[in-house]
């Protein structure tokens, strides 16, 4: 099937397209992604919608496929749900035309909902900043963009607080403060989001503060703390996040099985052998790939991949 065949027949709604057919849509040239550009407004927004979802499923299947130029047409589509789509699918994409097209996007789209995704989005552009691979100059004007998105209150919540979760990785005086007014606050969402940004920030300062978040009544509030705690991955926290592996809420209970995994030791090899001997399903399976992840950072040259009915305390079922 040509290229214009398969835009023709994506207009269509009558026509059910295979996912196998999409695939012709990775790895567009230039001159390939007009005629998609030019087709575009004569796809019907359900198609559109379901062209990008599939899009991304076909991309977790498969990591050789590249349908960025397809996103970056969708990203100029009138409907800020397929926008947000179009964002997400652009996760991995790092050029500069989807950093100057999400830096436009969250100045000016007409949609907080746009804009909090382009928010977030550029969060892994601050990751390179952050390591000294972006442009100073591009440094400067994701700092600005950012620094005016956190700090103009006339902004919507959901937009501040993404923004804020973005910068949580800088390592800057401003974004400290930014986090301490924003938790410090009376704003759930931002209090959320800056205890994400903790978590970005990798920095154990901010564990005394997480800690006590750990006992919230909001499930929101403890999940994001108990995440935050392990992406900064200090052994002393251990002993704070044992008690949140029989949490009542299940997401928590995942997220403190994670956090155990990524912080790693004795203590926390210790607690997810029990979690998988107590004989809970779900929390066996995830205590195991959370193992898995403790001795891939042990040992990265020794590891090998589990059996299905393996268990990683003693190499039997």
């Amino acid at each position: 099937m040509s290229l214009e065949d398969l835009v023709r027949d994506l207009a269509d709604p009558a026509h059910r397209i295979a996912a196998s057919k999409l695939t012709e849509l990775s790895g567009l040239d230039v001159a390939q992604a007009k005629i998609v550009e030019a087709a575009w407004p004569e796809i019907g927004l359900r198609q559109r919608q379901q062209l990008l979802e599939e899009l991304t499923g076909l991309l977790e299947d498969n990591v050789e496929l590249n349908f960025d130029a397809a996103f970056q047409v969708a990203l100029a589509d009138r409907d800020p749900g397929v926008r947000k789509q179009a964002i997400r699918g652009l996760w991995e994409n790092e050029r500069r035309e989807t950093f100057d097209g999400l830096l436009k996007m969250l100045a000016g789209d007409p949609a907080a909902a746009v804009r909090a995704e382009a928010a977030l989005a550029l969060g892994r552009f601050v990751l390179r900043g952050e390591m000294g691979t972006l442009k100073p100059v591009d440094v400067e004007r994701l700092e600005n963009a950012l620094q005016l998105v956190i700090e103009d209150e006339a902004e919507e919540v959901e937009v501040r607080g993404r923004a804020l979760e973005s910068v949580g990785a800088w390592s800057e005086r401003w974004v400290t403060a930014a986090i301490e007014q924003a938790f410090e606050g009376a704003d759930r969402r931002l209090r959320i989001s800056a205890a994400h940004a903790m978590g970005r920030s990798c920095d154990p300062a901010w564990l005394p503060r997480l800690f006590d978040e750990l006992e919230n009544d909001d499930a929101e509030m403890r999940f994001e703390a108990v995440g935050a705690i392990g992406l900064i991955a200090d052994e002393s926290a251990i002993a704070h996040l044992i008690p949140l592996l029989h949490d009542e809420d299940a997401e928590v209970q995942a997220t403190a099985v994670a956090a155990l995994g990524e912080i790693g030791g004795d203590a926390a090899k210790e607690a997810l052998e029990d979690l998988v001997a107590a004989g809970n399903p779900v929390l066996r399976e995830l205590a195991l790939d959370a193992l898995s992840e403790v001795e891939f950072a042990e040992d990265p040259l020794s590891f090998s991949v589990r059996g299905d009915d393996t268990d990683a305390t003693n190499g039997t079922s």
